[in-house]
């Protein structure tokens, strides 16, 4: 089994990485290998999973063309000559880049690269980017740099300059389908429902697929119009969105959370409950900032999935109208969809859908997730 067998409707990709592992084997890599690339493509096309695919390829002995420790050890994150940065906050802070910077001068400790992947490199903040300039622009020899963003324009024109760019499209349907039965044994007919709900996001399908909960959600963010009839519904639809999201954000965090606060006490010598002596405060302090921010981003996600669900069932009460005759994507509510179509214009479906992209670039600044989600509710009313 090729390690590029789950980067699924990217021929041209695939293509390039491995003409670019190959001539990284030879003695003097040809113009084919460069020293920092730079992934973009739409969530969910897979450019997190093409930077760790290459790094196996150019780490295994075999191009990753077959199974093997190695190869396990890359995709897993645990190579020792694999750096992968993967936030779960809202930005990449300064100091973990200096930390980056200092790492990659290191040598390889066993293969022939040492590899950095970032993969949100859309979360530096330019003061941020302009620490890793130095490094991308002059690395050592035997040091790769792989960026993944969603577009070029999410990162800095300094940094964007200096890497070779690969950009991923969004995989068919049929082929996000497929790879649902082959690798995880999903029934054909709901890994293709899954695979058209998630449009084509490879992660978001998978856990439709297989997860029942997700499958709820889901159910209960496409019901949500039907349920805002008055200005008070709304508002009341505004504060339960927030409300769930914020419960399946701590859901995702919390355990987490309190394994790493025990962990950091243990490392202290210290017991929780135990007052701490101010020393030792700082670093539980920051412990707690992070963890915050990356519940910050937890809940933004899980909003943002809302309004992805929402995108989604108003393209296609816009299909409806406007008789396009393109197939739907949420094919399991397709007499709501018809119904809407009836009950409204197309001018007004497409308020609707400025509403929700309007709402989106919100959650992106600081404004209050409650706010920014009745103004959403209100104008979807």
């Amino acid at each position: 089994m090729s390690v590029w067998d789950d980067l699924v409707g990217q021929d041209r990709v695939i293509d390039t990485l491995k003409s670019a592992a190959a001539a990284a084997a030879q003695a003097t890599p040809g113009s084919a290998m460069t020293h920092a690339w730079l992934f973009t493509g739409p969530p969910g096309s897979g450019r997190s999973n093409a930077a760790r695919a290459f790094a196996a390829a150019l780490l295994c002995g075999d191009h990753g063309e077959s199974e093997s420790a190695e190869r396990a050890t890359v995709l897993s994150g645990t190579h020792a000559d694999v750096t992968v940065v993967a936030t779960e906050k809202v930005t990449i802070s300064i100091d973990e880049v200096r930390g980056l910077v200092q790492e990659a001068q290191r040598s390889p400790a066993g293969g022939k690269w040492r590899i950095i992947i970032i993969e949100d490199a859309d979360r530096m903040a330019e003061r941020t980017s302009n620490v890793l300039l130095k490094a991308i622009e002059e690395p050592p020899a035997r040091t790769v740099w792989l960026l993944c963003a969603p577009s070029p324009a999410d990162v800095v024109t300094t940094i964007r300059s200096r890497c070779r760019a690969l950009t991923l499209r969004v995989p068919p349907p049929e082929a996000v389908a497929e790879l649902l039965v082959r690798k995880y044994g999903v029934d054909p007919g709901l890994a293709r429902e899954s695979s058209l709900a998630a449009q084509s996001h490879i992660g978001r399908a998978r856990r439709l697929a297989t997860d029942e909960v997700s499958r709820g959600h889901r159910d209960s963010n496409i019901r949500l119009p039907g349920a805002i009839g008055s200005v008070g519904q709304a508002i009341l639809a505004a504060g339960e969105l927030v409300e769930r999201s914020a419960a399946e954000s701590k859901a995702l965090t919390e355990e987490r959370s309190a394994q790493e606060r025990a962990e950091l006490l243990r490392s202290l010598g210290a017991e929780s409950g135990q007052t701490l002596p101010p020393a030792l405060r700082a670093q539980v302090r920051q412990l707690e900032e992070d963890q915050k921010r990356r519940a910050t981003r937890a809940q933004r996600d899980v909003l943002d999935r809302a309004m992805v669900d929402l995108l989604s069932l108003y393209r296609d009460v816009l299909m409806v109208q406007l008789g396009a005759g393109e197939e739907l994507m949420n094919i399991g509510y397709t007499s709501q969809v018809h119904e809407m179509a009836r009950t409204s214009t197309p001018n007004a479906t497409l308020g609707r859908l400025d509403a929700l992209a309007t709402a989106r670039r919100r959650l992106k600044t600081n404004t209050s997730p409650l706010l920014a989600m009745e103004a959403l509710t209100l104008s979807l009313r």
